[in-house]
């Protein structure tokens, strides 16, 4: 065990499990994975495997990235290695590429208070530039989890243990390394990582670890934008978005991330914008588990759709015709929504897109149909619309008319549009009948 309080910044001697005593194995790493490592070694630097490649092996899960630590700098690094390229100011990063594969080399980082402010800089204790170089040991304790915080040393293929990740690993418990609130307050993503890790692994979040999730929520708003709309693909789209967005709201963190969506969930608790959120996410939850291809277009048009319809139909209320309440309402909702996170063009135009199809598609006489079928963004507002339906929001006839219509023939579907005509109501007058006759229907 460790020779030092986990929660102090002292370096630690690490527990060292040697290869017979526990069950990672190098035919379960990635081939790129090994080059690097047999690489760095075969240049004397020292190289282990690290994070969630560790952790997940050790729990007999597949590793979607393999990331490896080392004592060289990364320009040491670029020039071991021709197919690398360095990133970063805020972490300075190796990356090396295999084709589309791609190994992220980063060096041991240090713990040195009295660095440079060029190398490391914090601004109202959060982290803006962290580039300190030192050991292993302090390397370990700048991690944030204790069960990330384990090391695979490609030298005696021995683990290397310096927070109890090994025994938060075996009892489930998901604890930061360090003190809570200041780690917190380090980074706020770390709010967020919480909550995926929690998920993604069924773990416990260990009290002290927990406590600071409800008090310090507004952090997330130092955050930039455009890194959380990064944080949030990898909450909402790993296969477990249903289970996120419950946590997320438990600790009152989703209102900080989605103030508009937050305030229509807590009016209408118990009605259907609940059961609209939890059904498109479980749908994505569903798409990810088949390997089914998904897009952020869907996942935020699901996320934001309650504060545009309920400003559509406000807009309605006083007049306006539904494209275009949806549309002002569409564009209302996202230019205060990308102020919190930056949800980029290609993006949040096929969202929008599929926000103002929804009212074309109770559309269904003339060539209306064939045009909207047609539409590249058809399939993904047509699955928008069954969501809805399944959540009692829209006409299920509806939802199952263009189900139909899509596998029908020409001739089907042409009695389909007769059918669909004969059902259509008559439309209103404008002016005073109308007025009346919204009287008469209210």
């Amino acid at each position: 065990m460790q020779e030092s309080d986990p929660n102090t910044t002292n370096v630690t001697r690490p527990l060292i499990v040697p290869r017979p005593e526990h069950s990672l194995s190098r035919a379960n790493i990635s081939e790129n994975a090994l080059k690097v490592l047999y690489r760095l070694r075969q240049e004397n630097f020292q190289a282990h495997l690290v994070g969630g490649g560790v952790r997940d092996l050790l729990l007999g899960h597949e590793p979607k990235d393999f990331d490896i630590a080392t004592d060289a700098t990364p320009e040491q690094v670029r020039q071991v290695f021709r197919n690398c390229r360095l990133i970063g100011r805020r972490f300075r990063l190796a990356h090396v590429h295999f084709g589309r594969d791609i190994i992220e080399v980063a060096t041991f980082r240090g713990c040195g208070d009295d660095a440079d402010p060029l190398d490391r800089r914090l601004e109202n204790g959060m982290i803006v530039r962290d580039n300190i170089y030192g050991s292993i040991a302090e390397d370990a304790l700048r991690r944030d989890f204790t069960i990330n915080a384990l090391y695979y040393d490609i030298a005696d293929f021995s683990l290397h243990d310096y927070a109890d990740g090994l025994a938060d690993l075996k009892a489930g418990r998901l604890r930061l390394i360090g003190d809570p609130e200041q780690r917190y307050r380090e980074d706020p993503a770390r709010m967020l990582r919480a909550v995926r890790f929690a998920c993604k692994l069924g773990f416990a979040i260990e009290p002290a670890t927990e406590r600071p999730l409800y008090e310090l929520g507004s952090l997330l708003a130092d955050i930039a934008a455009a890194r959380l709309f990064d944080e949030l693909i990898k909450l909402f789209h790993s296969g477990y978005g249903l289970d996120v967005f419950e946590k997320l709201r438990h600790y009152g963190l989703f209102g900080q991330l989605f103030p508009d969506t937050e305030a229509c969930l807590a009016r209408e608790d118990h009605d259907f914008p609940i059961t609209f959120v939890s059904r498109g996410l479980s749908n994505t939850d569903q798409r990810i588990r088949e390997d089914k291809p998904v897009t952020p277009a869907f996942l935020f048009a699901i996320l934001l759709w309650e504060p545009v319809r309920q400003r559509s139909e406000q807009l309605q209320a006083e007049g306006m015709p539904a494209v275009e309440a949806i549309l002002l309402a569409s564009s209302a909702v996202c230019q205060r929504q990308q102020s919190l996170v930056a949800i980029p063009k290609r993006f949040s135009l096929p969202m929008r897109e599929i926000w103002a199809l929804q009212p074309r598609l109770e559309q269904r006489d003339g060539k209306r149909p064939y045009r909207l079928i047609a539409h590249p963004r058809f399939r993904a507002a047509y699955d928008f619309l069954v969501v809805r339906a399944a959540a009692g929001e829209a006409d299920a006839e509806l939802a199952d008319w263009w189900t139909r219509f899509q596998d029908a023939s020409g001739p089907e579907r042409a009695k389909m549009i007769e059918g669909g005509a004969k059902r259509r109501r008559p439309r209103r007058r404008r002016g005073k009948s109308a007025a009346s006759s919204t009287e008469t229907a209210g």
